[in-house]
C-alpha cells in the first residue's frame, strides 16, 4: 500500500513510525514532515492547508491512502479535496470536522445525541460573558470557540483572567467546571461502525504538579491502571456511537479519528471536548501499544469497511511519553538551538525507547545537525512491562538529549505508577 501522511508533528512521526513497521505499506510519504520523520518516510513539500495541492500530490505519488494528521487542514476541507480526487482518505470532511473546529457546534451535537457533558453558555458579548461567569462561579472554564492549537482553554479562579481570555476571542464557550481525572479515548470510525482504541491520560500544564500555563500537552501514558475496566465500553455506548450516529443523521457523516476528552466526575463520565484527529501526545503512547498493523485499520475506516475488521490486538506493556519543549514554551519559543543525543538514544535505548520529532528541522543543508523549530520539540516514548519500567526508560532517554534551555516535566505517569 502506498501511503501519504499530511503533517509535521510528533503525532505524524508516531503514525509514520507505525506505518513503516507495517508489511502492507510498500511506499510511505509525509508532507511536509520534519527531521525525524525523514528517517522513516520520504518527505515532500506541500501547503498542508491547500486541499488542491494535497490532492495533486496524492495523485502524483499514486497514493492508495492519505492520512490527514492535524486539525487545521481537516477544518479547511483538505480531506474533501482528496476524496474528490477518488483517493481513500483517513480524516473527516470539513463539515464533520466542525466537531473540533467549533465547540459550540460540538455542544449542539452532544445535546441532540444525549451525550453527557458540562452545562455551558455560548457568548459573543462582554455582557453575556459576565453573566455566564457569574452563573457558574470559580473555577472558571473559558474556551475559544475555534481552533487554538490546544491552548484556547483557560481554567482559572481569577475572574479578571477569565474575562480577559474571553475578550480576546470572537466567540467563547463558558462551561461549568468538571471535577475528577481526565481521560483521552480515541475511536476509529467509518461513519457507521466505531472501534475504540485504548485510553490514555495526558498532562496539559507546563510544570510538575499540574502547575503553570496550559499547553498542547507535556506527556502521556497508557494504560490507566486506576480506570474502571468497563470505561471503554461505557464511553462507546454513551458518547462515541451516539455522536457518530447523530453526525450521520445530520447528513454530515464523521469518518476518521474521533477523540473524546473526558472527565471522570463524581456524577459519572462527562465529555470535555471532541477532537477530529489523533491527539498529541496521547497518540505516541496509544500507537506504541497497538499490535494490529495500522494501515489496514485506517484504510478500512476510509473505505467504509470497518465492520469487517477483526478485533484490534494490544500489547500488555505500558507506554509513557515525555515532551521536551523549547525555552519559553508555551510562550513564544526560542528556535534554532542544536539538539544532541539523538544517536545515543537510538544506540543505547532502542527498541524500548525512541524519540519522535515535533518541532525540528535540519540545520540548512547539514543533514547531520538537527535544530529546534517549534515549542514542543521532541516526544521521548518508551514501553515497559509496567508504568514504572516505562517511566524509567523514558526518563533515561530524556537524560541523553541535549537542547539549550529545554524544559520537560519530571512527573509524567508518576502517580499512576505509584498506584495513586
Amino acid at each position: 500500500m502506498n501511503v501519504l501522511v499530511i503533517g509535521s508533528g510528533a503525532r505524524e512521526h508516531a503514525l509514520c513510525r507505525s506505518l513503516s513497521l507495517d508489511p502492507a505499506v510498500t511506499a510511505l510519504y509525509c508532507a511536509p514532515g520534519n527531521a525525524g520523520i525523514a528517517e522513516v518516510a520520504e518527505l515532500r513539500r506541500v501547503d498542508a492547508l491547500d486541499g488542491e495541492a494535497v490532492s495533486a500530490l496524492a495523485v502524483e505519488l499514486g497514493a492508495e491512502l492519505v492520512i490527514v494528521g492535524p486539525e487545521a487542514p481537516l477544518v479547511a476541507g483538505v480531506a474533501d479535496a482528496v476524496r474528490d480526487a477518488g483517493i481513500p482518505v483517513f480524516g473527516p470532511s470539513k463539515e464533520a470536522a466542525q466537531l473540533e473546529g467549533s465547540k459550540a457546534f460540538a455542544k449542539d451535537v452532544m445535546a441532540a445525541a444525549g451525550v453527557p457533558t458540562s452545562r455551558s453558555y455560548v457568548c459573543t458579548t462582554p455582557e453575556e460573558v459576565a453573566e455566564a461567569l457569574d452563573a457558574f462561579g470559580a473555577p472558571y472554564v473559558v474556551k475559544d470557540d475555534g481552533l487554538a492549537a490546544g491552548k484556547g482553554v483557560v481554567v482559572t479562579d481569577d475572574l479578571e483572567a477569565a474575562a480577559a481570555h474571553a475578550a480576546g476571542c470572537e466567540r467563547v464557550v463558558i462551561e461549568e467546571f468538571l471535577d475528577g481525572p481526565e481521560v483521552s479515548l480515541f475511536a476509529i470510525t467509518d461513519g457507521v461502525s466505531v472501534v475504540p482504541l485504548q485510553p490514555a491520560q495526558d498532562f496539559k500544564r507546563a510544570l510538575d504538579g499540574d502547575e503553570g500555563p496550559n499547553t498542547g500537552g507535556m506527556g502521556a501514558y497508557s494504560p490507566l491502571p486506576w480506570a474502571d475496566p468497563k470505561l471503554v465500553d461505557e464511553v462507546l455506548e454513551t458518547v462515541l456511537q451516539p455522536t457518530v450516529d447523530e453526525m450521520r443523521h445530520r447528513g454530515t457523516p464523521f469518518s476518521g479519528l474521533l477523540y473524546a476528552g473526558l472527565a471522570i466526575t463524581s456524577r459519572g463520565v462527562r465529555v470535555i471536548e471532541f477532537n477530529a484527529r489523533f491527539g498529541d501526545p496521547e497518540t505516541q503512547v496509544v500507537l506504541a501499544r497497538l499490535k494490529t498493523p495500522l494501515a489496514g485499520v485506517l484504510k478500512a475506516a476510509a473505505t467504509g469497511d470497518l465492520a469487517d475488521l477483526p478485533a484490534l490486538r494490544w500489547s500488555e506493556d505500558a507506554a509513557v511519553t515525555v515532551v521536551i519543549a523549547s525555552h519559553n514554551y508555551p510562550g513564544t519559543p526560542r528556535t534554532g538551538d542544536p539538539i544532541s543525543g539523538l544517536a545515543e538514544v537510538a544506540a543505547e535505548d532502542a527498541p524500548h525507547a525512541y524519540v519522535l520529532h515535533a518541532g525540528t528541522k535540519y540545520d540548512g543543508d547539514d543533514r547531520d545537525t538537527v535544530v529546534s523549530a517549534g515549542g514542543r520539540v521532541l516526544s521521548v516514548t518508551a514501553t515497559g512491562t509496567d508504568l514504572t519500567e516505562a517511566r524509567e526508560r523514558a526518563y533515561q532517554a530524556v537524560g541523553r538529549i541535549g537542547l539549550d534551555g529545554a524544559q520537560h516535566r519530571t512527573d509524567i505517569a508518576a502517580k499512576a505508577a505509584a498506584g495513586a
